[in-house]
């Protein structure tokens, strides 16, 4: 759970169907950290299990992308691939889901219920992060199952792997607004921004801000 509106909206989601939430957000170094007080302030307003898994240590070792090293401009430009390729972390979406998928199949075992790890993956990012695709997330199930046992209690749980932001946004009005929320009050506490000022605001230049404010605008 990155504070984003993409995770946020599978937070509603899972809120709205029931399900028992854990929320996981990871801090691997990334320059807009501040997303992390926007995870835990939503998930105790929210009343979720939340957790910051601190993986720091993987800094000095997977620092080629302007999202995690400061002496890289942070691109300015649309969303697309010309502009958005700095901003790949190699292999960040393996390591989250490696660790996802450890804590999930350890709750799974100890309380006897089937764990989903639900993640707001998109089309929009297709092109971009290979990471996001869903040949990926196919080989990684595969590949999980094929190394734990009583695998068949963890699933991935990805609903707009397909989709794009303006129908994860549609999506998150239908939760918000089954949750008894308010829509607005609920994304002026999210941060999708890649460069965010010490407040959480946008200056929205970088591509992941013009990305979200199409999305906004589309709906």
């Amino acid at each position: 759970y990155s504070g984003g509106m993409d995770s946020y909206t599978v937070l509603h989601q899972a809120l709205k169907e029931g399900f028992e939430v854990h929320a996981l957000s990871f801090h691997y170094g990334q320059r807009h950290s501040r997303e992390l007080d926007v995870a835990r302030q939503v998930c105790e307003s929210l009343g979720v299990a939340h957790e910051v898994v601190d993986i720091r240590a993987i800094h000095g070792l997977i620092d080629n992308s302007a999202l995690t090293n400061s002496d890289q401009a942070m691109p300015k430009a649309d969303y697309d691939e010309a502009s958005m390729t700095s901003t790949v972390v190699p292999n960040r979406n393996a390591i989250f889901a490696s660790i996802l998928y450890g804590h999930a199949l350890s709750l799974a075992l100890r309380d006897k219920v089937n764990v989903e790890i639900a993640l707001g993956v998109h089309s929009g990012d297709h092109a971009i992060y290979p990471d996001c695709r869903p040949q990926f997330y196919s080989a990684l199930a595969d590949a999980f199952d094929i190394g734990n046992w009583e695998s068949e209690y963890v699933s991935f749980r990805l609903p707009w792997i397909d989709g794009h932001k303006e129908t994860i946004l549609r999506d998150s009005e239908v939760a918000i607004e089954h949750l008894g929320l308010d829509f607005d009050t609920v994304f002026s506490n999210t941060n999708t921004s890649y460069n965010p000022d010490s407040q959480g605001r946008s200056a929205g230049t970088s591509g992941a801000d013009v990305e979200r404010i199409l999305a906004f605008h589309a709906i």
